[in-house]
């Protein structure tokens, strides 16, 4: 059976399924795109890090680059700025708003993470193991003899 779910300006949106069923309200935009395990790891690492919903500001603004129509004509892209630090973050990764959400606060997080942990952080620490490795090729190369 159809049932009607909103009237607006004249035009009638309708459902089909049993009268009586319960419609289930939209979920969050970054629920349905992110797998929960990610979106819990990362909500356990903002609260380790002392960042809060609250002191982040959201924008959305219009992407460029590959995707033709699709991010010319729609905000999929994300800012945000967590207030406290000053930290700005940009992510257009993707085409979907809902993962760019889910990109810039884990790309927001690691900022941060470098900014309290200084060379502590995982991402300090794999740029000091590639300056390390890269270095060590170098001094390899400089040693062994070249053959004609």
């Amino acid at each position: 059976m159809y049932v009607p779910i909103c009237v607006a300006w004249g035009v009638i949106i309708w459902l089909y399924g049993p009268i009586g069923a319960r419609l289930e309200p939209r979920r969050d935009a970054m629920e349905t795109n992110v797998r929960p395990e990610k979106r819990r790891a990362l909500e356990a690492r903002m609260a380790a890090l002392g960042i809060e919903e609250k002191d982040i500001v959201e924008k959305f603004v219009r992407s460029m680059g590959h995707g033709g129509q699709k991010v010319n004509k729609t905000s999929s892209c994300v800012y945000l700025r967590h207030v406290p630090t000053g930290i700005e973050v940009k992510c257009s990764e993707g085409r979907s708003q809902s993962l760019n959400r889910f990109f810039a606060r884990r790309r927001l997080v690691e900022k941060v993470e470098g900014l309290l942990l200084g060379s502590r952080s995982a991402a300090e620490q794999e740029r000091s193991r590639k300056r390390k490795q890269k270095a060590r090729r170098q001094r390899r190369a400089r040693r062994t003899p070249q053959r004609p």
